[in-house]
Parts: C-alpha cells; structure tokens; sequence
C-alpha cells in the first residue's frame, strides 16, 4: 500500500521512522495492517496472525494496534463501545457499516460532504469528521 516497501526490512524501517521498536510480533502486525486496505478488528488480528508458526499472544496485538493508531500508521474506527475495527487507511474518510454481516466498506472523501455543523465548543478546534453509514439488509428484499 502507498508504495512502501512490504518485506520485512522495509516493514521495520516504517515502524522506525515511526518511533516504534520493530519487534518480529510488530512485523508479522504490521504485514496484515500495512500490506493492503483492510478493516480488521484485534480479533482478526490476533486470528491470522496466528495461523502460521508466529505465537502472538493478545495482549501484544491489543497493544500493538493501540501503538499503531496512536503513531498515524491505522486509524480506530469505533462502530460502538463493542466493538473497534483498524482501518489501514489513514487519509480522510467515511464508512459504510453492514449491522447484520459486520463488514465496514470506505466512501471516500469526495464523494460526500457533510455541511450544517454546530458551532464549535469555546477553546476547541475541529480535526475531522468521521461518519459511519449503518446499513442493513431492504425490508423489501
């Protein structure tokens, strides 16, 4: 993704220039997270980056996805208090969120707006707005 280099040298030169120690359970993160667009939840994770010999235990994937977010490399995407997915695209974004199949879907940037927001609160300023489309399945259908 973005044109970065995928093995696991180039993997751990990314988590460097981050600040992030690049540890073999970070890589093995890092090449589900970084290797392609995806939405995974630390459950995901935690499943398939265990499939192979790696043991990641997942306490070290809750943390190293809690590190990543914080460092700009994923973004958490909070669909309710429940449940948090990891998005690997860190530009700015929206999503659509299937309720009945729990599949997140991006809707880029440009292809909506939104408008009509509140004034803000004295002393803040915005970062960004993030909207989550709930879908579910036509009653018609």
């Amino acid at each position: 993704m973005n044109g970065h280099d995928q093995s696991p040298n180039g993997l751990a030169t990314r988590l460097r220039e981050r600040g992030i120690n690049p540890t073999s359970q970070r890589i093995d993160i890092a090449r589900l997270m970084l290797c392609g667009k995806v939405h995974l939840t630390a459950d995901d994770v935690f499943r398939l980056v265990n499939q192979g010999a790696a043991h990641v235990s997942k306490a070290t994937v809750y943390n190293t996805l809690g590190v990543f977010a914080a460092k700009g490399l994923i973004r958490e995407v909070v669909i309710d208090p429940s449940r948090v997915v990891y998005d690997s695209n860190t530009e700015p974004h929206h999503h659509f969120y299937n309720v009945e199949t729990g599949e997140l879907l991006d809707i880029e940037s440009p292809a909506m707006s939104v408008d009509g927001l509140p004034p803000l609160p004295k002393g803040t300023e915005m970062e960004g707005v993030e909207v989550i489309v709930r879908l579910k399945p036509a009653s018609d259908a």
